[in-house]
């Protein structure tokens, strides 16, 4: 009976392993004398729950080898289930689903898009129109492993321009940017690491990172880029794997890195054998080129991530990741192994055709120009409110606001979503909560008055 209960505590520890991740697919198992000894059990112990586990399917033993884990019996990770509960106004997916589940007459400043009058869409129906008379291949097969050679040239070109030398082969597409970020972290990361983000940041690092069942380090932003003493004290804490972050028009502050930071945080992250993964999303929406961490370290300990949803289109879903051949390698693996193929060729092709166009560039111009003039005309009319940007960014169309003291943002968010207006509360971007004061506005989503009077009523209640 005592043997039993040891063998089943064996188990148990197994499967609570691959249950959180420690010990995930084709993972080896520690040898049987090993784990006999760390369990303090003997050998015959562990033989017996190893050959239990195998008749259930849950690892397998390949001859010479040991054993390994299978991930037949792998259950789904439950977001909902990692750290502790919280308000769904500061939930990381409720900006999200709000968004994207609003009614058609809801209006977004809270959103991450831009609004559909704001797209290319004449370029896109000139594109489909010649996909439409494409050959079948195109319209039916699966793409290649790295994706269209088209557009990574195209992306080539854009590097070129920034002084980056690179090859095509050291450039994966996938199927949108958030895979991106997914693909790195199933290459580099483990249950437990720890990954150094900005505080605030995007939500969905957050959402993502979670899933991922790593520790999450924030490090307060400035006007400048990461405050380099708090990132220095977080990589000594915590020697973290990676730090994620955009250097450029930083999501939700809209500031943009120094070159002076930029050096500083190269330099620690080379001292401290930290990777870097660069969210270049809104490049094309810069004026002027500013720092950019993976063109001072040449792709080194930097990797671009980036997508076309913001310039192009949110439906025709494809990003990139630029970085080391070999990590691109492993990268190619991994999409394959849990997708299959990258993304869709027609949508590459698709793609591809409109920023080979002229329409492309005559297309950013004249958001950039707009989103200029929505900048200030918006900052305005929520100073008459007493909401001040945190700073006016050289671009994008972000507004990172403080709201008048005593008011929580949580609160004007939820009010203002029972009249069909979806905000982003500050504490939805901030990994130590620290924002409650703060709103994320979309200056492109603002130019109807509704937005203004709602909240104006929101605050006053």
């Amino acid at each position: 009976m005592i043997g039993s209960t040891r063998t089943e505590a064996l188990i148990a520890a197994v499967r609570s392993k691959i249950a959180s991740r420690a010990l995930k697919p084709e993972d080896r198992l520690p040898s049987v004398r090993r784990f006999a000894e760390t369990m303090g059990v003997s050998p015959s112990t562990v033989v017996e729950a190893y050959a239990r586990l195998e008749a259930e399917g849950v690892i397998r033993a390949r001859r010479g080898s040991g054993f390994f884990v299978t991930g037949a019996h792998l259950l789904p990770m439950a977001l909902t289930d990692m750290g502790t509960p919280k308000d769904h106004t500061v939930d990381p997916f409720w900006v999200s689903k709000q968004s994207l589940d609003a009614d058609p007459t809801a209006l977004k400043p809270g959103c991450g898009w831009l609004p559909v009058d704001w797209m290319p869409n004449a370029a896109l129906r000139k594109g489909l129109r010649a996909l439409s008379r494409s050959d079948g291949a195109l319209l039916s097969d699966y793409g290649s492993t790295r994706g269209s050679l088209t557009l990574r040239r195209l992306l080539l070109g854009r590097f070129a321009d920034e002084g980056i030398t690179v090859s095509a082969d050291q450039i994966l597409l996938t199927s949108s940017g958030t895979q991106a970020i997914d693909l790195i972290c199933r290459l580099l990361l483990r249950p437990g690491d720890a990954v150094v983000v900005d505080d605030p940041c995007y939500f969905n690092f957050q959402a993502l990172l979670r899933a991922h069942q790593v520790k999450i380090i924030g490090v307060p932003f400035t006007p400048t880029g990461p405050d380099i003493e708090a990132f220095e004290k977080a990589l000594i804490a915590a020697a973290p794997r990676l730090y994620i972050t955009n250097s450029a028009l930083h999501n939700p502050t809209g500031a943009t890195i120094s070159p002076q930071t930029a050096h500083r945080v190269l330099s620690l992250a080379g001292v401290h054998g930290v990777t870097i993964v660069e969210d270049d999303i809104f490049a094309d929406f810069e004026p002027t080129l500013s720092p950019r961490l993976a063109v001072l370290d040449g792709f080194n300990r930097v990797i671009r991530i980036g997508s076309f949803s913001k310039t192009l289109s949110a439906s025709i879903r494809c990003g990139y990741i630029a970085a080391r051949p070999e990590w691109i390698e492993g990268l190619v693996d991994l999409q394959i192994a849990t997708h299959f193929a990258g993304p869709s060729p027609m949508a590459t092709e698709l793609i591809a055709g409109v920023l080979a166009g002229g329409s492309y560039r005559r297309h950013m111009i004249n958001v950039r120009q707009r989103l200029a003039h929505a900048r200030n005309d918006v900052a305005e009319r929520l100073a008459v409110l007493n909401i001040a940007p945190w700073i006016i960014p050289r671009g994008g169309f972000y507004l990172w606001c403080s709201l008048p003291e005593g008011l929580d943002a949580s609160v004007i968010a939820q009010r203002c979503m029972k009249d069909g207006i979806v905000l982003a509360p500050g504490n939805v971007f901030s990994v130590s909560q620290s924002a409650t004061t703060f709103l994320r506005f979309n200056v492109a989503q603002m130019t109807d008055e509704r937005p203004f009077s709602v909240l104006k009523r929101a605050m006053k209640a």
